[in-house]
This record gives C-alpha cells, structure tokens and sequence, in this order.
C-alpha cells in the first residue's frame, strides 16, 4: 500500500473503553506472538523479537486493562530520512478488532507525521486492517504498483 499525504486526515478514532494505548511498553515475545497467531499470521521465533524491537523506531502496544493481556500491536522501522515501514499491524480478533486496528494506524501514522515528515511509508497489512488504512488515506497497489517481498527462512 502507499500513502498519498496531501489527503485531509480524518478524526481521530477513540479507543475503546476498557483498554488503554501504550508507546512505551516493552511486550512479551510471547504476548506478541500469541496475538499475531490470533490473528493467523505469522509467529518469528521468540528469540528475534528483542532485536525487532531494539531495531525498531517505536512501537505502539494495546492492552485490555481487565485482564493486561496484549490485544493490539504495531512496529515502526525507518530509514530517519525518506521511508517508514509498519511492521507486525495486529488486533485481537472479535467485535472491537476493528477499532483498535484504526487506533493503532492512526496513532502510527500521527507519530510518523511529526517525527518524519514528508517520508514514504509502507506496510504490508492482514486484511482485518485494509479499511482502516483506507480511512486513514491508504491506497491499494496504487497505479498498479505492488510491493514485492522476500521471505527468509
């Protein structure tokens, strides 16, 4: 997906009571990957995590306050100069998933702005995330651009 940033932003989402946004939270290997195999994506071996994070701008993190477990996630990877990736995009699965997903690319996408402005930035998102990344200004494969990656194994 590519971002156009001359659109209008829309308002910001709320997030849902009963949970709370943190930007300095340093979750679990095993939270995350709990919560990306909820959402049938993906699970690194744990031991890579803690480099992920370490090499990562900033992350963003989504706890349900009942029970602290971690419901929603995303990573920031960038060059500092002209690209910024979105890594990891999850939200537990169920009726707010929705939500929290417009949440965390919202708050994201905020960050990026004031930290970076005026750089790229991609993300390969589930598609649970496709109509918040549309609300927030996301163009899919735009002119028929599609991003290529390479799996590592």
């Amino acid at each position: 997906m590519a971002f156009l940033p001359f659109r209008q932003q829309p308002a910001e989402p709320k997030l849902p009571e009963g949970f709370e946004l943190f930007s300095d939270l340093k979750p679990e290997a095993e939270a995350i990957n709990r919560l990306l195999a909820a959402c049938e994506e993906p699970t690194p071996p744990s031991e890579r995590w803690q480099a992920a994070l370490e090499q990562s701008l900033w992350h963003l993190c989504i706890l349900d306050v009942s029970t602290s477990e971690l419901v929603g996630f995303v990573r920031v990877t960038s060059d500092r100069a002209l690209n910024a990736n979105l890594w990891n995009l999850a939200a537990r699965p169920g009726p707010m998933q929705a939500q929290l997903l417009a949440v965390l690319v919202h708050r994201a996408l905020s960050g990026l702005r004031k930290q970076l402005p005026g750089c790229s930035i991609s993300i390969a998102a589930p598609p649970a995330a496709l109509d918040a990344l549309k609300k927030q200004g996301f163009v899919l494969d735009p002119g028929g651009i599609r991003a290529m990656g390479l799996r590592l194994r």
